[in-house]
């Protein structure tokens, strides 16, 4: 699958309604799954407006609308998320429920093989902290 200026993954997902539904799928599943508590904890009580930065840049970030950069400027992703403590363990929770809302909405292909790419290497990205192998 080729995305490019005429087809993005924004397009390809279903817009703006889809990407709103990815990421209540996501907070959905961190906020009632007692496994990912280590990363539901990074964030507060209320999730609303959690929901609605990461909607925001999620538009963005898949080639839709750039509502994040018009209403906050540059996500600066790595100093906005250098306050929390991120290892492997958090990289494959936040990476879980990346899965399980693509599996709600029924992202599958090609998309869903290029999704999961990009997303393991933004959660990559986001590690700040050296975690040790099992074997030393």
């Amino acid at each position: 699958m080729t995305f490019g200026p005429d087809h993005t993954p924004f397009e390809s997902i279903g817009g703006e309604d889809r990407v709103r539904l990815l990421v209540d799928s996501f907070y959905d599943r961190m906020n009632d799954a007692p496994e990912y508590s280590v990363i539901r904890g990074m964030h507060p009580d209320d999730l609303d407006e959690s929901r609605q930065k990461f909607f925001e840049f999620l538009c963005g970030w898949l080639g839709g609308p750039q509502l994040y950069m018009e209403r906050r400027g540059h996500p600066k992703l790595r100093m906005r998320h250098a306050s929390f403590s991120i290892g492997v363990n958090e990289r494959d929770q936040w990476l879980a429920c990346m899965a399980h809302a693509m599996d709600h909405l029924a992202i599958d292909g090609e998309l869903r093989t290029f999704l999961d790419a990009r997303f393991a290497h933004v959660a990559d990205f986001m590690r700040n902290r050296t975690d040790k192998s099992p074997e030393g």
